[in-house]
């Protein structure tokens, strides 16, 4: 066919011509696999912008953003003609020209090279090919991509063809939109609203010739033209713009006289608010959704989706400042136990004296230096008690101080940490997250990812078990030393549980008694009878998924367990017995609103409705009850108003590590744990380190702050009457009382009703009273 043609120069011009029209299609079909992926009409029709996810609360505020380029796309309108000419000017002056391809700027820009004047000839459309559609990453790469110089003409190649095709689907604003939407302009900012609002704390409408001149300047070389780290660079390069602009008739002279002796400008005092760092909500946020994003093809990083959570914002913020509030006392009181003295101790007190070496050995840069220095313990303890510069988390705000490793590892085992979340049983609905004091230097969850000792906040499923099989409240035992035996992994072993003031009454009491004043006596007593395999299957039942080991101290809290499984369990008392999955989030849409996934509450029935009900009966018993251990409620007043009941249980394991409140109104159910994260570290006394002086301050004061604010939706109330016909009995006759101090509260009206119960009245205020306990015989 070519020999057709005569003339030598035109044939060779035509078989030219063939081989590029090939080479094109081949690279076009990734023919043998030698060129890569290139981007079809499909994908170019719906590019993916990368878009950050956002997370909001039930109420619709943002608290969290999730990415790995921080972009927020605007649309042509929005965007200042200011930024769209100095663009223009400065990268494709011939953009609205061409159609996606400069062929006269590409051969220039050959011929200045040659002649040593290296310069661009990329358009703005091919930009965009390179940045959108990744033109040059590993999916786009093929075999040829191993060959230097024939590689970068496939990637030429490429971004001509897929500019093209951008040219084809788009007219040239769209373009210029998908541009600035796409485009990096350093310090993690990507997109041109996230830059504007970085450097000039505007929008992309507002900014002046000067300001658009010193961003798009940037693009350039977005770490050498930094505004922040270099601003006279970047002055020199934004008047190069200017000068840009002012060529091709987007300025005037005198327009580029004013901008150009302009200082950079900068206003970095654009705080986003909109909470796309990290936090403790975000974190279980995307733990909570895994496995959706996994089963449905999404990217919580790139795929621009908005995530609706139960969280309520005031609720949040009101349990936040009670852990403020009160953790900031508990640290001091901590502080002042101790003094200078270590506090990492054995169950003997005594002090771990090889615990810091331990700590140390124990972080991953341990093992880096124990390579390095070939297991030289003088070197890598040079490293460790090397003194530098940091900043460290004081319930004072951040403090700039000099550490070595060493004294950072002092510092921060001492400071006591937290976990808290509330939960609306009749819906599943979790209102409130607190995952510890401050996620910035405490990153790990104590509401989810931590697991403790639930001390005496683990009584209620031996009580339960009961319940559930033919107990009633009133039924009575002995306060009285008990011995069990039992096997253990085929060994004999014999337990003998002390109650925590380390005496014995004697006395008879009835179950609710029992587990309103916490005594473990009788709680060893009642898992004996009802069979520790049976409170572990309970407790599985109700909600706890942590492995248990079945043994007669289970109901004292010996196993480790989380705050979100003791607030799953908990309420399934106040919804009739049906054990609650939480929910976390509620909805998931895209961009434009389109709903992808709705949540709904998922429920089991576990407890019949007349064990449930008795259950809240019993808990009340905590604030009712001679010596009940939630009686600490009463020192705050705004908890007792218009006939309020809480019921509760207070919670402490051994020496004093761990210190629990799981706490239960009309609406809502409430865990908190308190102590150190490692359990070396703890408080030495009930009245310092017991939950009732831990925890319980911490939900007192958060449900005071819930029932002060009427926009929470949450009043005060009693607990719900009986859903069904009580069968049990539970009027339980109480202790008798005898004597009554009324040197200062005797007018307040305190009465005691036929079942016992202190009625309280809203000033909060609570006489001495002394009772006549009934005498065993």
């Amino acid at each position: 066919m070519f020999r057709r043609i005569r003339n030598q120069y035109l044939r060779y011009f035509t078989i030219f011509i063939y081989f590029v029209i090939i080479f094109f299609c081949a690279i076009e079909l990734n023919f043998l696999w030698l060129f890569g992926y290139s981007p079809d009409m499909e994908d170019i029709k719906t590019p993916n912008l990368s878009t950050s996810s956002e997370v909001y609360t039930a109420d619709g505020k943002l608290i969290g953003r999730f990415y790995r380029e921080n972009r927020s796309p605007v649309d042509f309108k929005s965007i200042s003609p200011n930024i769209i000419n100095a663009l223009v000017a400065t990268e494709d002056v011939r953009f609205y020209s061409h159609h996606g391809v400069d062929f006269y700027s590409f051969f220039t820009s050959v011929i200045s090279t040659a002649q040593g004047d290296k310069r661009g000839a990329s358009t703005i459309t091919q930009q965009l090919a390179k940045n959108l559609f990744k033109t040059r990453k590993r999916k786009s790469e093929g075999l040829i991509s191993h060959v230097p110089l024939l590689r970068t003409v496939v990637y030429k190649c490429k971004e001509w063809l897929t500019a093209f095709k951008i040219e084809h689907v788009y007219n040239k604003h769209q373009i210029l939109t998908l541009y600035l939407n796409t485009v990096p302009f350093g310090n993690n900012s990507f997109g041109i609203k996230t830059a504007t609002l970085k450097y000039f704390d505007k929008t992309p409408d507002a900014v002046t010739p000067a300001e658009a001149a010193t961003l798009i300047g940037m693009l350039k070389a977005t770490s050498t033209y930094n505004p922040i780290n270099y601003p006279e660079r970047a002055v020199e390069r934004r008047n190069i713009v200017l000068s840009q602009m002012q060529k091709y008739g987007y300025i005037t002279k005198a327009g580029y006289d004013s901008s150009s002796k302009k200082p950079v400008g900068l206003n970095l005092s654009y705080v986003d608010n909109s909470g796309h760092g990290d936090s403790y909500i975000r974190r279980a946020v995307e733990k909570w959704l895994d496995k959706w994003c996994e089963e449905n093809d999404y990217d919580l990083y790139e795929d621009g989706l908005k995530i609706y959570t139960t969280i309520d914002s005031r609720m949040q913020q009101y349990a936040e400042e009670a852990v403020d509030e009160k953790m900031k006392m508990l640290q001091k009181r901590f502080n002042n136990i101790w003094g200078d003295r270590n506090p990492w101790r054995d169950s003997k007190g005594n002090e771990i004296k090889d615990f810091l070496l331990k700590a140390e050995q124990r972080l991953p840069i341990y093992k880096l230096l124990k390579k390095k220095y070939n297991g030289d313990t003088t070197e890598i303890n040079k490293y460790f008690n090397k003194k530098k510069k940091m900043t460290v988390f004081t319930w004072n705000g951040d403090k700039d101080t000099t550490f070595s490793s060493a004294d950072s590892i002092k510092y921060y085992t001492r400071i006591l940490n937290t976990g808290m979340m509330t939960m609306e049983p009749s819906t599943g609905k979790i209102k409130v997250w607190v995952g510890g004091i401050d996620h910035k230097y405490f990153n790990y969850d104590h509401v989810n990812q931590a697991k403790r000792q639930a001390g005496s906040t683990f009584k209620p499923f031996a009580y339960v078990t009961a319940l559930d099989n033919g107990y009633t409240p009133c039924d009575k035992f002995t306060d009285k030393p008990v011995t069990i035996k039992y096997k253990d992994n085929g060994k004999d072993e014999v337990w003998q549980p002390n109650n925590a003031d380390f005496r014995f009454s004697y006395r008879d009491m009835s179950l609710r008694w029992a587990m309103g004043k916490s005594v473990n006596s009788i709680t060893a007593q009642l898992t004996e009878a009802v069979g520790w395999d049976k409170v572990v299957q309970y407790a599985h039942k109700l909600g706890i998924e942590s492995p248990l080991k079945a043994v007669p101290s289970v109901s004292l809290g010996s196993n480790d367990v989380s705050v979100y499984e003791m607030v799953r369990a908990y309420s399934t008392f106040l919804n009739k017995g049906e054990k609650v999955d939480p929910l976390l989030v509620t909805k998931i849409t895209d961009q434009k609103g389109n709903v992808l996934q709705e949540f709904t509450l998922k429920t089991e029935k576990v407890l019949s409705e007349e064990t449930a009900w008795l259950m809240l009966y019993m808990f009340r018993g905590g604030m009712e009850e001679p010596g009940g251990t939630s009686q600490a409620l009463w020192e705050y007043p705004g908890l007792w108003k218009k006939n309020n009941q809480i019921g509760g249980k207070t919670g402490t394991s051994s020496d004093y590590v761990d210190g629990w409140y799981m706490g239960i109104t009309k609406d809502l159910v409430t865990g908190v744990w308190v102590g150190d994260d490692d359990r070396s570290v703890h408080f030495t006394t009930s009245e310092s380190g017991e939950g009732s002086h831990t925890a319980l301050p911490i939900f007192a004061r958060f449900m005071e702050k819930v029932y002060a604010d009427p926009k929470t939706g949450y009043t005060w109330g009693p607990f719900p009457k009986p859903w069904v016909k009580i069968t049990k009995q539970y009027d339980c006759p109480s202790p008798r009382i005898i004597e009554r101090d009324t040197t200062e509260n005797d007018s307040t009206g305190i009465q005691v009703d036929s079942t016992g119960a202190l009625n309280v009245p809203a000033s909060g205020l609570v006489p001495q009273i002394k009772i006549q306990l009934p005498v065993n015989k």
